[in-house]
């Protein structure tokens, strides 16, 4: 800025703000301003590179939100038909379902005493529970039955029946592979385990709160099924409806106006 204001009358102003002299040459006064330019001009070179060594030099810190951007753009996005795939979808749509009355009722290994035991509850609704899932390895799902009782709906008995090559969804098609008949007891398929658990009562215990329950895991072996793990869970008695006191009918406490 010095340039604009060191020149005389008899120079012509140029485009950098100095002065000419008689002979059209510049004057010295140019050079401060020039100089000023000059450094700015670097300056902004600088930084530019500095942002540029910045934004590609880092790596993954600093591209990160690019990176995420181009895998979500890259990735495939599964089809309908791409998400219901797979073989536990593929098994729990071809397997066949059984009758599980009929199952129990052509057991050999079921006593006569449960077989006449098991009628419905209302009308043709039997009490059992039937479950399906992969359990042995077998040519189809193998099939989980559960029997309960009518009124309190507490299970008596727990039955695995695995399919045979080429048989049918009938009695003949199955063999029973696992049984427990006992007060309390209930199984489940969890992830190609098979899990029973049996409710413990104390005397006195009522029927919907029992004094702790065991877990017992089964696991295929090839032929049978063997214990693979065993969890016992002591329930506590003083919370809940089971506590002490469960079933007594409480006094109404009074309320301050009442007792005034």
């Amino acid at each position: 800025m010095r340039g604009l204001d060191d020149g005389d009358g008899d120079g012509a102003r140029t485009h950098d703000g100095g002065t000419a002299g008689p002979g059209g040459g510049s004057a010295r006064t140019v050079g401060p301003k020039a100089a000023g330019v000059t450094a700015m001009a670097g300056l902004a070179a600088l930084g530019l590179f500095v942002a540029a060594c910045s934004t590609g030099g880092t790596g993954s810190r600093d591209e990160g939100a690019a990176r995420a951007d181009a895998t979500a753009a890259a990735a495939p996005t599964p089809t309908a038909t791409a998400s219901g795939s797979g073989p536990g979808s593929d098994a729990a749509k071809a397997a066949p379902r059984v009758d599980p009355v009929a199952l129990l009722k052509g057991d050999p290994k079921i006593g006569a005493r449960m077989k006449a035991d098991l009628k419905p509850c209302v009308a043709d609704a039997y009490p059992v529970d039937t479950s399906y899932g992969n359990l042995t390895d077998g040519p189809v799902p193998d099939v989980v039955v559960n029997v309960m009782t009518c009124g309190d709906a507490v299970g008596i008995g727990t039955y695995v029946y695995r399919g045979k090559s080429g048989g049918g969804t009938g009695a003949d098609g199955y063999e029973n592979v696992f049984m427990a008949e006992d007060a309390a007891v209930y199984g489940t398929i969890d992830r190609g385990d098979l899990i029973v658990t049996k409710q413990v009562y104390a005397e006195g215990d009522p029927v919907a709160y029992p004094s702790g329950e065991d877990v017992i895991t089964y696991r295929w072996s090839g032929k049978r099924f063997a214990q693979h793990d065993w969890v016992h869970n002591d329930y506590s008695r003083g919370v809940g409806e089971g506590g002490a006191g469960a079933g007594e009918v409480s006094e109404p406490v009074p309320s301050p106006s009442a007792a005034g």
